[in-house]
């Protein structure tokens, strides 16, 4: 043991004479740069002293000196790849600029790291929509962030993908520049849950996400909103679409603004389960028309509108035919092989609950959304002509999915399901 301290005290010595020489050697170097730089010029110093000092430097010194060689040319080698990658040429010689410019520019290069046009942040990325646009993004190629809300059952099916999921919040905003870190693109599929505040998540959160992206320098944003959303200032959710429009429009990033009229997995929900399930579905005789369109497709327009330098800020997106409620629940019973129990709702039951909700604090997003669930009983047509769109995106509008083929695709894989598990009872007693 005796032996042992002797021989550490002895390498301590040694280090610390080492370090002692180095500093003295730095000391001389300083000395040496101040006296050739007196007059107004800059010398480089001598190889045969550089090398001196660094044989002379401690091992310490020496390998945090490597470090900081090696940090410097991967940053390098990651600047002219980037350049690469926007089709810069290597070799062209670079305009002359004042000093300092110079060393800000070099420096900002050194210091930052190359945003890949590749890299996305999905937000609402477990929605109906969100997960359609991750999937198609890592189809083409992206490398696809989820930012998604903490909770007791995680997106793991994102992380099966191939996607990165991180959790934020935009209820809460400083949640959200960690996630922006390193992202090129941001697609904001999100919405407020029916048991949520639309002001807090959709208007509130979705302009500190905007802020955010500003200050993080975001290059791209693509925002869902509704069909003709600047027509009905009355209803809050349409009224906080429009309004988010503008703020986007007045932020100064390229953004892309979607309008959508309608999904096809709300007719899922809300009229092929339940005829499935022999419960009461509920419509209007009201012949209001609304264009539904696949998440699917919706995705893939979406992915295709971002491949287009001089896209259109504004894209409407709507399915190839137009449908009426008592339609829907035609095709339904159709491919379902059973009539549906329909409970006639009058319009006026409409606007008078939705009065009746306005009088409590408590029932006023109640009230918001049956404001909207009364503009799409009004007569009025969600549809769009997309002719235009297809060729300014290069889509095949064949490629389009029709509701007949949702709703036929559907109904044949859950009643062959069904028959598999040998469904002898109620179809909602084994509906998967």
């Amino acid at each position: 043991r005796e032996r042992e301290r002797e021989e550490r005290g002895a390498a301590a010595k040694e280090n610390n004479c080492f370090e002692g020489e180095g500093e003295a050697n730095e000391n001389m170097m300083r000395r040496a740069t101040a006296t050739c730089s007196c007059s107004g010029e800059t010398k480089q110093v001598p190889r045969g002293l550089a090398s001196f000092r660094r044989s002379r430097a401690s091992p310490l010194a020496l390998r945090r000196q490597q470090e900081r060689e090696g940090l410097l040319r991967a940053r390098g080698r990651n600047v002219v790849l980037c350049k690469a990658e926007q089709g810069e040429d290597l070799n062209a010689a670079a305009p002359s600029m004042p000093e300092d410019v110079v060393a800000s520019e070099s420096t900002a290069a050194l210091g930052g790291t190359p945003v890949k046009r590749t890299s996305m942040l999905v937000v609402g990325a477990t929605g109906t929509l969100g997960r359609q646009v991750v999937r198609q993004a890592l189809d083409d190629g992206y490398e696809v962030r989820c930012l998604v809300r903490a909770r007791e059952r995680p997106a793991d099916f994102l992380r099966d993908w191939g996607a990165i999921v991180v959790n934020g919040d935009l209820t809460n905003p400083q949640s959200l520049p960690p996630a922006l870190v390193g992202v090129h693109t941001v697609i904001d599929c999100a919405t407020g849950r029916p048991e949520e505040s639309v002001t807090d998540v959709d208007w509130k959160g979705k302009v500190a996400l905007i802020q955010t992206c500003q200050a993080m320098k975001i290059q791209k944003y693509v925002f869902f909103s509704i069909f003709n959303c600047d027509k009905h200032p009355n209803v809050p959710l349409m009224s906080i679409k429009h309004n988010t429009e503008k703020f986007l429009d007045q932020s100064g990033l390229d953004h892309t603004v979607i309008r959508l009229c309608g999904f096809m997995q709300a007719v899922i929900s809300q009229y092929a389960v339940p005829i499935l399930e022999e419960k009461s579905v509920y419509g209007t005789d009201d012949q209001t028309k609304i264009a539904y369109m696949d998440t699917t497709d919706v995705a893939k327009l979406t992915l295709a509108s971002l491949k287009k330098e001089n896209c259109s800020k504004v894209l409407t997106f709507a399915g190839p035919q137009a449908f009426t409620i008592q339609q829907v629940i035609g095709l339904c019973e159709r491919y379902a092989g059973a009539d549906a129990k329909v409970t006639k709702v009058p319009l006026w039951w409409l606007t008078a609950t939705r009065i009746a909700t306005s009088w409590f604090q408590w029932t006023i997003d109640v009230t918001d959304r049956m404001a909207f669930a009364e503009i799409l009983s009004s007569n009025e047509s969600f549809v769009a002509p997309m002719q235009d769109t297809y060729a300014e995106l290069g889509v095949d509008p064949n490629q389009t999915v029709t509701l007949e083929m949702y709703l036929q695709d559907y109904y044949s894989m859950v009643l062959k399901k069904l028959k598999e598990v040998g469904a002898q009872s109620r179809q909602g007693d084994y509906y998967l």
